[in-house]
C-alpha cells in the first residue's frame, strides 16, 4: 500500500471525493484503485475565511511501485506493536500509580506474564468519582482520592486529548489499547483524537479488568509509605496495607504527589529541580472560538479548539494548554487549604463555555531557595494564597479580563458565567502572583488576540490558580530508565518525562518494556 499526505477535500467529504482526490493526485482512473482507508483526518482553518478537511489515506494500488517518487506520496507501513519476551522476572514488579504511565507499563507488564502490582493511593474510578463530586458540591476535600489522585490518575477528569508532540511509534499502540477498551475508533485518526471524561472513566475500568485477567493485581487506598534499599538496590516496599517484597518498582506517581517527592528526597535520591507552568484557567464562549476559528464554516463543525504561545519582550514565554472546547473549570485542590484549578469535557464537548490554561513560564532562577523541592513550595504558596483570596472555602478567585489588564479588583462579572463548580469570588488576581507572572499575562492577552480573535473579550473570565500543569521536580534516571538506586524506574509526568497522556501511556510502556528485557 501507499500512502498519500494532504489531500484537501470539503468539510462533510464522501468516499467519492476522497476517490476523486486521489485519481487527480496520482492521475489515474477508478480502475487503478483496490481499496483505501482514512488514516489522519484534520480541520484546516490555517487560511483566513477557508475551511478544509485534510486528510491522509492508505491506498491499495494496482503497480503501486510507479507513485512513490511523487511527492506527498509514500510506501505504507501498517504499524505493528511487537511485544517484549515473555516475564523472566524472579519477582512480581511493582508500579505505583494506575494514571497513564502506571496503567499502560502495567498492561505491558500483565500481557508478558509478570502480574503487576498496582498500587495506588486514591480510590477506583467510581468510588473516586463520588469522592470528587462530593467536594464539588462542598464536602470536605478527600486528600488522598480527588481531581489529582485515583484509578486513572490526573488525566481521567480532563479533556481526555491524546495529541501529543512525540514521535514515538508506540503513541499507535496506546490508541489502540484505548480502541480496544471501548474509546471510538475515530481517535485512531482524527487529528486531535480525544476521549471525554465521560467515556475515560469505563475504558480504564476495562483496562483494570484486562490486566486482572493476566494475573496482575489492583490495591486502591494502598499508598506508597517507605522504599527498602539494600546495597542501592530496591528490595521492597511499605504501604499503608502491608509490605510488599519486590525488586522492581516502576514510580508513576503523577505531578502532584508531593510527599512521595519527599520521600524519595529523603532517600537521597538523585533529582534535578525543573521549569515549570502557572497560570489560570481562561474562560470564553464556545461560540466566540468557534467563529474566530472556522468563520462561517462553525455551526457545520464540532467545537473548536485552540493552542497559542506567545514570546514576550523579556524573552519569557506565555502559552495556552489543555484547552477543553465545550468544557468546565474544575476544582483540582489535593491538600487542604489550597485551591487548584484544572479544565475537563466530555467527548460531546458540547457546553457552553471553553477553557485554557494561560501559562507563564517559570524558571528556577525565579524562586526563593535552590533546594531541589523549592519549585514545590513556590505552587503550594500561590495555591493557599488563592485559597484565603477565594474566602478560605474553596472558593476559587476570578476576575475579568478586562479588570485584570486595566489592574482593577473585579466588584462582579459579565455576560461569561464561570464553571467553576464550588463557587468564585471576584477578586484582584495581580496580588496573587508574582509581579513577572501578572505582567506576563497581562502582555500575552491582547497578543494572543492577534490570532484568535475575541481572545481579550473584556467578559472572560479568568480563575486562578492553574498551578499543577506539570511538575517541577525531575526524577534523574540513566538510559536504563532507573533512578540513582537500582530496580526504582521512574517514569510519566510525576517524574518529569512526560507531559499529557499519551505521552505518559507511551514512557510507561518504554519502562515496562526495558524491565522485561533487561533480565
Amino acid at each position: 500500500m501507499i500512502k498519500i499526505t494532504n489531500l484537501y477535500l470539503p468539510i462533510k467529504y464522501t468516499d467519492d471525493d476522497i476517490k476523486s482526490a486521489i485519481k487527480k493526485k496520482l492521475r489515474i482512473g477508478d480502475y487503478d484503485i483496490l481499496s483505501f482507508e482514512v488514516i489522519k483526518d484534520s480541520i484546516d482553518a490555517h487560511r483566513r475565511g477557508e475551511v478544509h478537511r485534510c486528510i491522509s489515506v492508505a491506498v491499495n494500488l494496482r503497480g503501486e511501485a510507479r507513485f512513490e517518487n511523487i511527492k506527498g506520496v509514500e510506501k505504507y507501513q501498517k504499524y505493528s506493536y511487537e511485544y517484549p519476551p515473555v516475564s523472566r522476572l524472579s519477582k512480581r514488579p511493582v508500579v505505583v500509580g494506575s494514571g497513564p504511565a502506571g496503567l499502560f507499563a502495567a498492561h505491558i507488564l500483565a500481557v508478558c506474564g509478570a502480574q503487576p502490582i498496582v498500587i495506588e493511593r486514591g480510590m477506583d474510578v467510581d468510588a473516586r468519582k463520588k469522592a470528587v463530586l462530593s467536594f464539588f458540591e462542598g464536602g470536605e476535600l478527600d486528600t488522598e482520592s480527588n481531581i489529582q489522585f485515583g484509578e486513572g490518575g490526573a488525566g481521567t477528569f480532563s479533556d481526555g486529548k491524546l495529541n501529543t508532540g512525540t514521535k514515538d511509534p508506540r503513541q499507535r499502540k496506546v490508541l489502540e489499547e484505548f480502541i480496544k477498551h471501548g474509546a471510538p475508533e475515530e481517535i485512531g485518526y482524527i487529528g486531535k483524537p480525544h476521549i471525554g471524561t465521560d467515556l475515560l472513566s469505563g475504558i480504564i475500568k476495562n483496562m483494570r479488568n484486562e490486566i486482572i485477567s493476566l494475573g496482575g493485581e489492583f490495591r486502591f487506598s494502598c499508598k506508597l509509605e517507605d522504599i527498602y534499599v539494600k546495597d542501592n538496590k530496591i528490595v521492597g516496599v511499605k504501604t499503608s496495607t502491608g509490605d510488599i517484597d519486590t525488586d522492581s518498582v516502576i514510580l508513576a506517581i503523577g505531578h502532584s504527589a508531593r510527599d512521595t517527592v519527599k520521600l524519595l528526597y529523603d532517600h537521597n535520591i538523585l533529582m534535578e529541580r525543573k521549569s515549570f507552568s502557572v497560570g489560570v484557567r481562561i474562560e470564553h464562549p464556545q461560540k466566540l472560538i468557534d467563529k474566530a476559528l472556522y468563520h462561517s464554516f462553525a455551526k457545520e463543525l464540532p467545537a473548536a479548539d485552540y493552542k497559542a504561545a506567545v514570546h514576550l519582550k523579556d524573552g519569557r514565554g506565555v502559552y495556552t494548554f489543555c484547552m477543553c472546547p465545550g468544557g468546565s473549570v474544575v476544582a483540582a485542590a489535593s491538600e487542604k487549604e489550597g485551591v487548584v484549578t484544572n479544565g475537563m469535557s466530555n467527548f460531546a464537548r458540547d457546553g457552553e463555555n471553553a477553557n485554557s490554561a494561560l501559562l507563564v513560564s517559570v524558571l528556577p532562577s525565579d524562586f526563593e531557595g535552590d533546594d531541589v523541592l523549592s519549585g514545590i513550595e513556590f505552587q503550594r504558596k500561590l495555591e493557599k494564597s488563592a485559597f484565603y483570596m477565594g474566602g478560605a472555602n474553596y472558593y476559587a478567585p476570578v476576575q475579568t479580563s478586562a479588570d485584570f489588564i486595566n489592574g482593577e479588583k473585579s466588584v462582579s462579572l459579565g455576560d461569561v458565567k464561570p464553571t467553576y463548580p464550588i463557587g468564585v469570588t471576584p477578586s484582584n488576581l495581580a496580588k496573587l502572583f508574582p509581579q513577572f507572572v501578572t505582567e506576563s499575562l497581562k502582555e500575552a492577552i491582547p497578543l494572543i488576540d492577534r490570532k484568535i480573535k475575541g481572545f481579550a473579550l473584556p467578559d472572560a473570565v479568568l480563575t486562578g490558580v492553574e498551578s499543577r500543569s506539570s511538575s517541577p521536580v525531575r526524577i534523574v534516571r540513566g538510559e536504563d530508565f532507573q533512578a540513582s538506586v537500582k530496580g526504582l524506574y521512574p517514569c510519566g509526568e510525576g517524574a518529569g518525562y512526560a507531559g499529557g497522556i499519551m505521552s505518559a501511556a507511551v514512557d510507561g510502556i518504554r519502562v515496562a518494556e526495558y524491565l522485561l528485557e533487561k533480565k
